[in-house]
């Protein structure tokens, strides 16, 4: 079964743990919704659908035809990632309240790990560095990707919806988009008459919506990539998560913090934060890109 970092901390009784996934949750809207799956080995071979089976009237006596999925097979690997927290000795002893100093360099390095997983989720290129994971701008077929033009144009809403289409089986479950294209999607809610429905999370942080699909800001999605003679172009993605979707991929226990110690070369002891994390794409209708929105 696959669950989301937030409600694999709630079985934690790690008060430490828990904190450290809620810190990277409320910076990260895809860790508040991507769910993982726990695979035991260090990677994960499966069939990806291309395309889905038919099926057709006959009539008496006629001879039936087979028609099956075709299936890509991919594979995904666990990657290392993580970072190691010193806390001085000094401080932890002066200070009158431990854990507070504890949780507040660990979460300092949570957020690093979150930021690292963000830019991969987005960005990831096996081929640029092998030790990472292939992130969504790869992942996204090229029969997924809807195109603003030929040297990209300014963000519409016939565009939107038409992402939107792309992803088949129900609606995305998030568009993810940079702070510029969300604040150009505002601009056009406003010039229509309407504007972008909002609620809040269950960290009571303010989510908007579009046709009712959260809205995530993601820092790592460029505003200047080249499309055609402009290099002002940007990118909007939507999504649909889970186990015949988009998921992430963990070892047993998900994102742990280890203890290593007291430190020889200095007074301080070191907190490790440790994920072994990949990614995977079950179906690729479940993925689509919007390329070239410029500003």
């Amino acid at each position: 079964m696959a669950l989301t970092l937030v409600e694999a901390s709630k079985l934690s009784t790690d008060t430490l743990l828990a904190g450290v996934i809620e810190t990277m949750a409320q910076e990260s809207p895809v860790l508040q919704r991507l769910p993982f799956i726990e695979i035991v080995g260090n990677g994960l071979a499966y069939n990806r659908e291309n395309v889905a089976p038919t099926a057709a009237f006959y009539d008496v006596g006629d001879t039936w035809a087979e028609n099956t999925p075709t299936f890509t097979q991919e594979s995904a690997s666990l990657r290392i990632m993580g970072g190691d927290a010193d806390v001085d000795n000094f401080l932890k002893a002066t200070r009158s309240n431990i854990q507070d100093l504890e949780a507040a360099v660990v979460q300092l390095k949570a957020r690093a790990v979150q930021s690292l997983f963000d830019d991969t989720f987005v960005n990831g290129d096996t081929g640029a560095d092998p030790n990472s994971f292939d992130g969504i701008e790869l992942l996204c077929g090229g029969g997924q990707s809807v195109s603003m033009g030929v040297n990209g144009d300014s963000l519409s809403l016939e565009k939107l919806d038409e992402l939107v289409d792309r992803v088949r089986g129900g609606k995305p479950h998030l568009l993810l988009m940079s702070r510029r294209s969300r604040r150009s999607l505002n601009v056009l809610a406003r010039t229509s008459g309407t504007f972008l429905e909002a609620d809040r999370d269950e960290f009571g942080g303010m989510v908007q919506f579009y046709d009712g699909i959260p809205i995530g800001i993601c820092d790592y999605i460029g505003d200047a990539a080249t499309v055609g003679t402009s290099s002002d172009c940007s990118t909007i993605y939507a999504m649909q998560f889970g186990e015949g979707g988009l998921c992430g991929l963990t070892a047993p226990g998900g994102l742990t913090i280890e203890r290593v110690g007291s430190l020889e070369t200095k007074d301080a002891s070191r907190i490790r934060v440790k994920w072994y994390a990949g990614l995977a794409l079950f179906n690729s209708v479940k993925l689509a890109k919007l390329v070239g929105v410029r500003p």
